[in-house]
């Protein structure tokens, strides 16, 4: 099948890895796979620190499940990706340690108070769910059947997300202060969450066109905008003056898209800013110490089949 073949054929019909279809589309929908996982795993990394920080039993326990979901939302999305067969999963995972993949713009950013968790276990958890929801229709098979179980979960994360906010927000006057601040710092960030503007991105197109996505940037953003802008109201959250947001003759809003900063944003997509340096380092850390456990399931694995192990055969 070739590209023009794919574009007629995508839509409501979906693509599986018995299907003969052109690279194009196969690198594309890889592409879009191993961003998607990436962004899992090292937000589970960006999250795992509260494990212990938690204020509460019961939030270290919430904060646990949620680290272990992520990591599964990713490597659920490895193999979704990996059946591809342009990339395995472990050639995936080695370019994340090694900072050649890419993953989300707010997974660049540390987290540094319990007052900014909610700023992603709510806020970008929820930009996730209003992204992932129109996922379910992608003309990937094997993704669109991951995010049947990815939305379920991500489901609770928001919940959870939600719970801390409205704590925080329902508590001193301290805290309440913080969050406001935790808010002003984030909200630019959560607002490029879905990525460049229409006229900006150069990838779209064509994943448009063969279905591997059903809604662009900008819609996904004004989306979003409409149904949370009015929960951080809801919470007592103050809208910063930057960057400006516009209410429609409908009562719809939507950004003024000049006002964030694209520069940056573009500098994190290429991985090069500090604070995503230091969170790719944490991931290449830790891959790095348990690289002997993969060592040692290779080897029992070669033995198992009855062949020589790899360190023997070096």
């Amino acid at each position: 099948m070739n590209v023009e073949q794919t574009k007629a054929r995508a839509g409501p019909r979906e693509f599986s890895p018995k299907d003969d279809l052109p690279e194009e589309y196969r690198k594309a929908a890889t592409r879009m796979l191993e961003f998607h996982a990436n962004s899992e795993i090292m937000g589970a990394y960006l999250e795992r620190p509260f494990i212990r920080k938690a204020p509460s039993l019961e939030r270290k326990m919430a904060f646990s499940a949620k680290v272990q979901d992520e990591i599964g939302h990713g490597q659920l999305l490895y193999r979704a990706a990996e059946s591809l067969g342009v990339k395995t999963r472990d050639e995936m995972l080695d370019d994340l340690a090694e900072g050649k993949g890419k993953f989300l713009n707010c997974f660049h950013y540390p987290l540094e108070s319990w007052v900014e968790t909610p700023m992603i276990a709510f806020f970008v958890d929820g930009a996730a769910m209003r992204r992932q929801a129109t996922l379910k229709k992608s003309s990937w098979e094997p993704y669109a059947h991951a995010m049947d179980k990815v939305c379920f979960e991500e489901g609770f994360h928001v919940k959870h997300g939600e719970s801390i906010l409205s704590e925080l927000m329902n508590g001193s006057k301290k805290e309440q202060e913080m969050t406001q601040e935790a808010f002003e710092k984030w909200w630019p960030r959560i607002l490029q969450f879905f990525g460049p503007t229409d006229d900006q991105s150069s990838h779209h197109d064509f994943a448009a066109d063969v279905g591997l996505k059903v809604m662009t940037n900008d819609e996904l953003r004004n989306a979003f905008l409409n149904t949370y802008l009015p929960k951080a109201k809801k919470y007592g959250l103050e809208i910063p003056d930057e960057p400006r947001i516009r209410e429609n003759d409908d009562g719809t809003y939507d950004v003024v898209e000049d006002d964030l900063d694209w520069d940056e944003f573009f500098t994190i997509a290429k991985n090069d800013y500090e604070p995503g340096v230091g969170q790719i380092e944490g991931r290449k850390h830790a891959q790095d110490a348990v690289e002997w456990v993969r060592n040692a399931l290779d080897e029992q694995e070669a033995l198992a089949a009855g062949g020589q192990s790899p360190q023997a055969a070096d």
